[in-house]
C-alpha cells in the first residue's frame, strides 16, 4: 500500500484499505520467531556486515552540503529517534511533530504545572535511527513509519514552504544491507514524504545552518568505522568549517554512555572528532543520538551530550544511567584518543523513580505482551517434567517414559539457553563472570521448577492412565499452569539480573512499554544563540477520531484522547558565548 493516489483524498476510517498503510502493533520482542530471525539477522549482519555494505557505492551520488537557512536568521529543528514500531506510539509522536505549533507545559515533572511554551513546527525535521522495527522491509517502512507520517502531515502546509526532512539510519535500518532505507529517504528515488520535503543524497550529510551553526550526521554501519568515500565526503564539508563555527553531530547511538561498559564503542567517534571536525577549530556543541529509547542528557564543560530515543518504540530505563562517565573512557585503548573530560548526568526522561516503577510491572507485562513466549517456556517445562517422570516413574514400560526426550539432553538445553539468554553472542562486549552467574541461577532454578512439578505429577493419577491421556493431561492441565509459573521465574529473573546490569533491554523490551515518549525541539535564534527543548508526552494515545472534512494539510487522525506534551527538564540554552544556562538562572 503507498496512501491515497490523491492526499486531499482524506480517509474516513482507520481501515487500512482507506489510510493505505495498515497500522500494526508493538513488536512482541520476546516472540520465539522473533527471537530467531532477529538473532539471526544480527548474527548475519555483525559476519557478512562489511560485504553488503552500500556506504562505499554512494560515492557515486551528490556530494554537496545542504542548506537549511530557516526564516530571517532563525530556524527550528526537530529531532526524533526510533520511531518505527507499534502504531500508536509513532502517531502520537508524529502527530505532534506536524501540527503548526505545540503548546508544552513547562512543568519538568510528572504532572506539569507551569506556564505553557508555544513551540512552533520544525522547519527541519531529523529522524535519528531505527525508522522501522523489527527490520528493514519495503512494507515494514510502510505501515511503521511512512504511513503514520503521512496521516500525520499528508501534504506539505498551505502557510509556507514544507518542512525538510532528513534520517540517519540505525542498526535496524541497516539489517537489509540499506537498500529499503535508501529508496525510502534519498531524493532520487522520491521527492516527499507525506508533506516533508526530501532533501539527503546520502545515508550522511552536512548542513549549512544560520548563524554559524553547522549539522554533520555520520552513518556508522552497526558500529564499524567510517568509509572512505563518507570520510571524503565530511573532509570536503569540514573545509568550509573556522573557529566561529558552532556544530551539532548526529550519530546513530550514545557511544559515550556505552563505552562505559564497552571502552571501544566511542573509538569511531572520537575517530571522527580528531581527525575531520577539530583540525578546522570548530567546536561542537551538540551530540546527539537514539538508540537508546529514553532522553538522557550528560553535560560537559564546553558539550552537551543528548540521548532522545522516544519516537515511539519501547521504553528503555533510565535508573541505572550513570551519573558520570569520563568522555573518551579513561581506559581506551585508542593511542591517539582526545582528552578525557568528565560528564555530569543533568537531565533524564522518565524519572529515575519512575523507570523503577516500570521495571517491576515485568510480573505483569511479560506474559501479556509475549503469549508465544509464556508457550514457549511452557513447552520447555513440558519437556523437562516428561523427561523426569521417565526417569523417576517405576513403570519401566511407562508410555511416557516412551516418549520423553532424554534427560541429561533437556537439562544442558535449559542450561545452554539460560546461559546464553544472560549475554547473547550478538549482543557484543565481553561475557562477564555476572553473566556466568546469572545465568547458570537462571537455569538451575527453572530446573527446580521442573522438579518440583515432576513431584507434585508424580502423586497425580495422570501418570497411570493408558496412553495417550497422561500427555494430553500433560498438554491442557500442566503446560498452562508452568507457562504462567515459569514467565513469571523469567521475569523474577531479568529484575534481579536488572540490578546487576544484565538484560536490561530484555527487561524492558520484554514489557513493550509504549507510553513516556519524546523528542527534541530546537531553535537557532537571530542572535546565534541554540535553545534545546526536551518534549515529553507521559501518556500517549490509544484512540484516534478520523477527520474526513478537515483541510488537506492537516493530520487525518486526531486523538480522542488528549495529548498532553511537557517539558521532561528546562530548556538548555546556549547563548553565543556557549555558557550553558537555564532559563530561570539567566
Amino acid at each position: 500500500m503507498t496512501g491515497p493516489a490523491d492526499p486531499a483524498r482524506r480517509p474516513s476510517s482507520l481501515d487500512p484499505k482507506e489510510l493505505g498503510f495498515t497500522p500494526r502493533p508493538p513488536v512482541p520482542w520476546l516472540a520465539p520467531m522473533l527471537l530467531l530471525s532477529t538473532g539471526l539477522r544480527a548474527l548475519l549482519s555483525a559476519l557478512f556486515g562489511a560485504y553488503l555494505d552500500k556506504r562505499e557505492l554512494q560515492h557515486a551520488l551528490p556530494d554537496g552540503v545542504n542548506d537549511e537557512p530557516g526564516t530571517d536568521g532563525e530556524l527550528w529543528l526537530d529531532y526524533v529517534a526510533d520511531l518505527g514500531d507499534g502504531f500508536h506510539g509513532t502517531y502520537s509522536i508524529a502527530y505532534l511533530l506536524a501540527q503548526p505549533h505545540l503548546d508544552v507545559d513547562g512543568g519538568a515533572a510528572e504532572g506539569g504545572g507551569s506556564s505553557a511554551v508555544r513551540l512552533p513546527r520544525g522547519q527541519v525535521l531529523l529522524m535519528g535511527g531505527d525508522q522501522v522495527y523489527p527490520t528493514a522491509s519495503a512494507e515494514a517502512y510502510e505501515d511503521r513509519c511512512k504511513g503514520p507520517y503521512t496521516a500525520a502531515l499528508p501534504v506539505p502546509p498551505a502557510d509556507g514552504p514544507p518542512p525538510t526532512l532528513y534520517a540517519v539510519p540505525g542498526n535496524h535500518d541497516w539489517y537489509d544491507g540499506l537498500t529499503a532505507f535508501l529508496r525510502l529517504f534519498v531524493k532520487m528515488r522520491a521527492d516527499h514524504f507525506g508533506g516533508w520535503r526530501l532533501a539527503q543524497n546520502r545515508s550522511y550529510f552536512a548542513i549549512r545552518l544560520p548563524q554559524n551553526w553547522r549539522l554533520f550526521a555520520i552513518d556508522i554501519q552497526s558500529g564499524a568505522y567510517v568509509d572512505d568515500p563518507q570520510l571524503l565526503y565530511f573532509e570536503k564539508a569540514a573545509r568550509e568549517l573556522g573557529p566561529d563555527d558552532r556544530v551539532i553531530l548526529v550519530v546513530p547511538t550514545p557511544s559515550w554512555v556505552q563505552a562505559v561498559d564497552r571502552p571501544k564503542a566511542y573509538d569511531t567517534v572520537d575517530y571522527f572528532l580528531r581527525t575531520i571536525l577539530d583540525p578546522t577549530g570548530a567546536q561542537v556543541k551538540v551530540m546527539l543520538a537514539g538508540d537508546l529509547h529514553h532522553y538522557a542528557r550528560y553535560a560537559g564543560p564546553d558539550r552537551q551530550l543528548v540521548t532522545c530515543g522516544g519516537g515511539g518504540a519501547y521504553l528503555y530505563p533510565t535508573h541505572h544511567l550513570p551519573e558520570r562517565i569520563a568522555v573518551p573512557p579513561t581506559d581506551t585503548l585508542v593511542r591517539r584518543a582526545s582528552t578525557s573530560k568528565e560528564y555530569d548526568l543533568a537531565g533524564r526522561f522518565p524519572s529515575k523513580q519512575r523507570s523503577r516503577r516500570y521495571a517491576w510491572s515485568v510480573f505483569l507485562r511479560l506474559p501479556w505482551r509475549n503469549p508465544g513466549f509464556a508457550a514457549l517456556i511452557g513447552t520447555v517445562h513440558a519437556l523437562l517434567m516428561l523427561a523426569m517422570v521417565g526417569v523417576s516413574h517405576k513403570a519401566s514400560g511407562s508410555a511416557l517414559r516412551l516418549f520423553s526426550i532424554p534427560l541429561a539432553v533437556m537439562v544442558v538445553l535449559t542450561m545452554l539457553g539460560a546461559v546464553l539468554f544472560a549475554k547473547p553472542p550478538t549482543a557484543g562486549g565481553k561475557r562477564h563472570v555476572r553473566h556466568w552467574l546469572l545465568g547458570i541461577g537462571h537455569g538451575l532454578v527453572h530446573l527446580g521448577l521442573a522438579g518440583l512439578g515432576t513431584w507434585v505429577w508424580l502423586m497425580l493419577p495422570f501418570v497411570d492412565w493408558a496412553w495417550p491421556a497422561p500427555l494430553a493431561a500433560t498438554a491442557v492441565i500442566y503446560g498452562p499452569v508452568v507457562s504462567l509459573l515459569g514467565s513469571g521465574l523469567v521475569a523474577a529473573y531479568l529484575l534481579v539480573a536488572g540490578a546487576f546490569g544484565v538484560n536490561l533491554n530484555e527487561l524492558f523490551s520484554s514489557q513493550g512499554i509504549d507510553d513516556a515518549k519524546c523528542f527534541l525541539r530546537l531553535h537557532i535564534a537571530r542572535d546565534g544563540s541554540l535553545t534545546i527543548y526536551p518534549v515529553a508526552v507521559d501518556t500517549i494515545c490509544r484512540k484516534w477520531t478520523p477527520a474526513p472534512d478537515a483541510p488537506a494539510d492537516s493530520s487525518w487522525l486526531v486523538p480522542a484522547q488528549p495529548l498532553r506534551p511537557r517539558l521532561a527538564e528546562p530548556p538548555i540554552h546556549l547563548p553565543r558565548d556557549l555558557a550553558v544556562v537555564h532559563p530561570e538562572k539567566r
